[in-house]
């Protein structure tokens, strides 16, 4: 199906505003010399405070098993993540801050979640409610329509 110039004139537009919001998340994480992922890691880890799996991670930030790794990792080394045994599977190994890590996250993650959402808040509940909406509906036509393209490359 082809599109109109219209279209595509605004799928840019929305790339580029996509693109600004990338990059005040990794303004963000170089402010604490971390790369983006680290940050999105600290964040879900944060807000996780029964620890979660690698594998959790992995699906949250459509990223693979080897990054996420390399990033718990060098937080393990820091002394931020332990490692701890899944009963139910026992392949799996839940992550949860030591106390020196939730005190370093503490220092990064609160600002950043309270400032995305005073953000998000001056939109005003009706304007967020139908962007969380409309971004749900493009995500899912998203996954539709480049799911059709994967085998064809």
């Amino acid at each position: 199906m082809k599109v109109s110039k219209e279209i595509n004139d605004l799928v840019n537009a929305y790339c580029r505003l996509r693109d600004r919001q990338h990059a005040v998340y990794s303004k963000c994480a170089k402010r604490h010399d971390l790369t983006t992922n680290e940050l999105f890691v600290l964040d879900i880890l944060w807000f996780s405070p029964d620890g979660c799996t690698q594998t959790e991670i992995c699906e949250r930030l459509s990223s693979n098993k080897q990054t996420i790794a390399a990033i718990i990792t060098r937080f393990w080394k820091k002394g931020y993540v332990v490692y701890e045994e899944v009963m139910e599977d026992r392949r799996n190994k839940h992550i949860r801050f030591t106390e020196a890590g939730r005190e370093y996250a503490g220092k990064v993650i609160p600002p950043a979640a309270d400032a995305e959402n005073l953000a998000m808040a001056e939109l005003g509940l009706e304007n967020l409610t139908e962007l969380v909406d409309l971004t749900m509906r493009l995500t899912e036509n998203m996954e539709k329509q480049f799911s059709s393209i994967e085998g064809n490359s």
